[in-house]
């Protein structure tokens, strides 16, 4: 007997808009599949979308393409990227469903969604719901996708492990904050931090957060926020680097009418502002010293004076700190208060650079490029972008010394710039914001990984610098290949070659 043939996929947002109009001559990856597919049995889709707007999807499907009615199930998520709703949630529709049966072959469809929703279908299908993984584009159509058996075999049971302990979390009456989830992560040194930062988030003390630019220090004070009592209350965030000295006391403690030249009417101040909440001080190692006296009194007294005031003020006020600077060395050469620092140090959160989260730089690729797919699709114009294999090993060399930050900059300014659906390694190349290395470390210190390429790294600083030999010599070879050690200008020929650098312009 043959099998009844079953799609069951999410609704995703370029779906919507293909139904909507919004997207010219386009079906979307449902549509794109059922029509290129000799007949589905079945079509059950789920989505996380208002309802009426998707079942005003399902209405159109069914009219464009001529599909059996399809099935419509709303799936409440807490966040469209927190894989272990999506597992526990997916899973219980396919029970419900009173999946898997032998006489149903399934269909998965990968393209729809998240890559969280995506990577929920290749567990389960390679696990307890045995299915076919399809997705579609417009360059391809529709394809199965076959993911490689021993991969599976060696990443799936870590992988199921690691959500089934978050499922278990979910359920031991341990309340999470969905903001956690923001926290794109799947490398351990994340998790562990994020961890921390739930179990500091119970607990009303300072907070230090540490790391480098751009490693996602806001983000992390907004989920601890968002996920302790304080959290119908303000959160604050104020960055001290770009307060005026001479104006720090007054932007954080406020000040009365004619405190100062200048002073025309009373200032709350931030703290005040926060009361009651999260006052998040970024870059607290850029405050003055004399700030951070009233600092250390607000935090030990739970008062402040502004300026002007005869008497102090009360206050409630959860102070997280934040910065990149090596605190200890700047109270080792006076430049930041002992004491202050270990007022602050009660919880303390390090996040790690991007170069050291080797296996989450895929993960970001994917997560952001999708953002950026679903920002640009309320646009008429606007093309579904796709990361090239070549492009890729291009973004997994690099450094990232503006760590996540610099990687999401990084992949706008690459769909921006690039005239296709794929975007090439040479577009990635242009987007990159080559900085000068400020050690080796920018160099030595790349993440290992599967994805590393060190031909890839080796030539990339040969790139840099024969571009900037070149820009700083007026494009005159002989003075630019003297600058690089080259005993003439032949061989520099060759390397501008090699790099694809050579051109007119060029002259002897």
């Amino acid at each position: 007997m043959k099998r009844a043939s079953w799609l069951i996929s999410w609704i995703g947002e370029t779906d919507l808009l293909c139904a909507e109009g919004r997207l010219r001559e386009q079906l979307g990856p449902i549509a794109s599949a059922v029509s290129a597919h000799s007949r589905f049995d079945c079509i059950h889709l789920l989505t996380n979308y208002p309802f009426e707007r998707s079942r005003t999807y399902c209405a159109w499907l069914e009219q464009t393409t001529g599909c059996v009615a399809t099935d419509l199930y709303h799936v409440e998520l807490s966040s469209p990227i927190n894989y272990a709703e999506i597992y526990e949630k997916v899973s219980a529709e396919l029970k419900q469903a009173r999946l898997p049966r032998e006489e149903v072959e399934l269909a998965f469809h990968l393209s729809p969604g998240t890559p969280a929703m995506a990577a929920i279908w290749i567990m389960l299908a390679k696990t307890r719901f045995p299915a076919r993984l399809i997705q579609t584009s417009q360059q391809r159509g529709l394809e199965q996708v076959d993911f490689p058996f021993d991969l599976a075999s060696d990443f799936l049971p870590e992988y199921l492990k690691r959500s089934d302990d978050r499922i278990e979390r979910l359920t031991d009456g341990r309340q999470t904050a969905p903001e956690f989830d923001k926290i794109i992560h799947r490398s351990l040194v994340v998790a562990r931090e994020v961890e921390r930062a739930r179990r500091i988030a119970a607990f009303d003390v300072p907070v230090l957060v540490l790391g480098e630019t751009g490693t996602g220090k806001e983000l992390f004070a907004e989920a601890i926020h968002a996920s302790c009592r304080r959290s119908p209350k303000p959160f604050i965030a104020v960055n001290c680097g770009a307060i005026p000295k001479e104006l720090a006391n007054s932007e954080l403690f406020g000040h009365k009418k004619g405190a100062f030249t200048g002073a025309d009417r009373e200032r709350a101040g931030h703290f005040r502002t926060a009361e009651g909440g999260t006052l998040f001080l970024d870059e607290i190692g850029d405050l003055p010293l004399d700030t951070q006296v009233r600092l250390l009194r607000a935090l030990q007294e739970k008062e402040i004076t502004p300026l002007g005031a005869s008497h102090p003020a009360k206050v409630d006020v959860r102070v997280i700190a934040a910065t990149h600077r090596d605190l200890q060395a700047d109270v080792a050469a006076g430049r930041f208060r002992e004491d202050l620092f270990h007022r602050l140090a009660v919880g303390v959160l390090r996040l790690p650079p991007l170069r050291a989260r080797g296996e989450d730089l895929n993960l970001l690729i994917d997560y952001f490029l999708e953002r950026i797919n679903a920002d640009a699709a309320m646009r008429s114009e606007a093309q579904r972008k796709e990361i090239s294999p070549e492009a890729r090993k291009v973004l997994l060399a690099h450094a990232w010394p503006g760590n996540v930050r610099e990687l999401y900059h990084t992949l706008v300014r690459a769909s921006i710039w690039s005239t296709g659906t794929d975007v090439t390694a040479d577009e990635i190349r242009e987007a990159l914001l080559v900085a000068l290395p400020k050690d080796d470390a920018q160099i030595l210190g790349r993440a290992l990984h599967k994805g590393f390429d060190l031909q890839g790294l080796l030539d990339g600083v040969a790139h840099h610098y024969l571009v900037r030999a070149m820009a700083q010599t007026g494009n005159r070879k002989k003075q630019a290949a003297e600058l690089l050690g080259f005993s003439n200008y032949q061989t520099l020929t060759n390397w501008l070659r090699k790099h694809g650098l050579e051109n007119e312009d060029n002259n002897e």
